[in-house]
């Protein structure tokens, strides 16, 4: 896949990518460890990455907590 980013978002190709696999992961798109494989770096370090772009680690929504607390 091309994307062509335009010049004045001043973004590099490692910024897109970061970006991009960060929200796929926190859409649920990705699992962490192909979110990390894609981007390029390890899964410890994009869990790191994750925070650059307010993606939680732990995608547990407060709807599924209350899924989860109403069955116990």
């Amino acid at each position: 896949m091309l994307l062509n980013v335009p010049d004045d978002c001043h973004l590099d190709e490692i910024e897109v990518r970061c970006f991009m696999t960060a929200k796929l992961y926190e859409s649920g798109k990705l699992s962490l460890g192909k979110a990390a494989g894609l981007a390029g770096f390890p899964t410890i370090k994009f869990s790191e990455i994750l925070r650059d772009y307010d993606v939680e680690l732990i995608q547990y929504s407060l709807a599924d907590i209350a899924s989860d607390a109403a069955k116990i």
